[in-house]
């Protein structure tokens, strides 16, 4: 990747939705040469997807929150196999296997406080392998 990929890179990452032309005209870049740039990285992986990213407050999921896991190690689950059994859930919008004191972090969105405690509560410190967790509730998000 070069300097011109990565301006059609970061230029997409904050506005998906334009049309080549308008990439062009705003990086000063031939038309031919965005796409062709935008196809390369799609096949090299690079980028991996297009996708919506809502406003949540607009469509009911007014709160946000942080939750570190702590993982119990045992022959059942494996924390890797763990992580992957908490992405399905749809309130967990983030998984990240992470060092430290913690060995997951999450990030959950919910309609309600209550909703997200309930997520905590009742199915994530009931699954096997997690031994504890502790949960961070977001004030505002200034970038998400």
């Amino acid at each position: 990747m070069d300097q011109k990929d990565l301006k059609i890179l970061y230029y997409l990452m904050e506005n998906g939705r334009d049309k080549i032309s308008d990439i062009s005209r705003e990086l000063d870049i031939p038309r031919v040469t965005v796409h062709e740039r935008i196809q390369g990285m799609i096949k090299s992986g690079v980028i991996r997807k297009f996708t919506a990213v809502p406003d949540y407050e607009a469509i009911g999921l007014k709160f946000t929150a942080f939750i570190f896991v702590g993982f119990s190690a045992n022959k059942k689950v494996s924390q890797r196999e763990l992580a992957k059994k908490i992405a399905q859930m749809r309130e967990v919008v983030e998984v990240h296997i992470i060092t430290g004191q913690w060995d997951l972090l999450l990030k959950a969105r919910g309609n309600t406080l209550k909703e997200i405690g309930d997520l905590v509560l009742d199915r994530l410190r009931e699954m096997e392998g997690i031994e504890k967790t502790e949960t961070v509730a977001v004030f505002q998000t200034v970038k998400d």
